[in-house]
């Protein structure tokens, strides 16, 4: 009897130990990172099972005469990553992700217009950590490659911190 009494424990305390990885079907909020120049990124996530999601990420800036030289700046981005999520213990998991986007920019210096429009990859990997409240909040490298020689050498990356109100 002791047996099957100590079995019975131990089976409902590894079922309590045991935690299912909890991704919010939907994630709505802002990444603040370099980003390329772009600053903030307006972010949504949208699971698409229990382990991988789909992250798009609108960025945009508007620069008047950039460091008091004449130069003005406009831009616009979007990213789409495919991401995979692990968990790691309670509401802490990490992630990877591959996608990429487009986007467009125009600058004037001194009178000369220049615009142009650009494409590329991306990759992401990141940590982030799910509240008991509807609160997420992750930090994540993501390089990019391409640009169409909007970036210098066609490569940048950024480290960014994010926070999303899930729902």
């Amino acid at each position: 009897m002791k047996k099957i009494i100590l079995s019975a424990v131990m089976l409902i305390g590894l079922a309590f130990s045991a935690q299912a990885q909890d991704i919010s079907k939907n994630a709505l909020g802002l990444r603040f990172g370099d980003n390329g120049g772009f600053g903030g990124e307006l972010s949504y996530q949208r699971a698409l099972s229990s382990n991988n999601r789909l992250e798009l990420d609108l960025g945009w800036r508007n620069r008047s005469n950039f460091n008091n030289n004449g130069y003005d700046d406009n831009a616009i981005k979007l990213t789409g990553l495919y991401q995979w999520v692990w968990n790691i213990d309670g509401g802490f998991n990490w992630y990877a992700g591959v996608g990429g986007g487009v986007g467009s920019y125009n600058y004037d210096y001194n009178g000369n217009s220049y615009n142009d429009t650009f494409a590329f990859a991306a990759g992401d990997i990141g940590i982030e950590y799910n509240f008991p409240i509807p609160l997420l909040i992750s930090l994540d490298f993501r390089p990019e490659i391409g640009g169409s020689g909007y970036y210098k050498n066609n490569y940048g990356s950024d480290v960014a911190l994010a926070l999303r109100y899930q729902f």
